[in-house]
């Protein structure tokens, strides 16, 4: 619909008079209509909480952020004061403020080694056919520090997934 059309039929319905109701309907509803009560008197107000609800509600606004400050401050003066331990005969110190032993790796070692390898086709949720390689691979690091004697040996296999082309039919 163009602006000019819809300009013309908002015009046509500003123009438009409602139809009257039907005069059984209109008795109708005259007669399911509530009567407000007139009364004289204003309504007690009665406070739903009592006084002393209404004082411990006020205390309580204040008092439970302060606890949860106080909580957030404990929790953190006492993580600062927490012991250090001492180890029997080297006398130095493990713990939270303890270093963490440092790994340097004079030799490192990276290996990747294609296991298998096959084609296959496919579909997509469309019906399109799309030919995908499959890969797996076994995946190797060596970390060796001389100083410490330490290695640290990880492998791992990995499948990919490669789409090589799409077949047209």
């Amino acid at each position: 619909m163009s602006e000019r059309e819809q300009e013309e039929f908002e015009l046509l319905l500003r123009q438009t008079k409602p139809a009257r109701l039907p005069e059984d309907f209109a008795a109708r509803l005259l007669a399911a209509e509530p009567r407000p009560e007139t009364s004289t008197e204003p309504a007690p107000l009665v406070s739903p909480i009592p006084e002393i609800l209404r004082a411990a509600r006020q205390c309580l606004r204040w008092l439970v952020p302060a606890a949860a400050v106080a909580l957030a401050v404990m929790i953190a003066w006492s993580g600062s004061r927490m012991p250090v331990r001492q180890s029997a005969g080297s006398g130095s110190r493990t713990g939270i403020n303890a270093a963490p032993p440092q790994l340097k790796a004079d030799d490192v070692k990276i290996d990747q080694r294609l296991v298998s390898s096959y084609d296959a086709v496919a579909r997509l949720p469309d019906g399109v056919p799309v030919r995908v390689r499959y890969e797996s691979w076994m995946d190797k690091i060596v970390l060796s520090d001389k100083s410490s004697g330490l290695v640290v040996e990880n492998s791992r296999p990995r499948v990919e997934v490669v789409p090589v082309g799409f077949e047209t039919y």
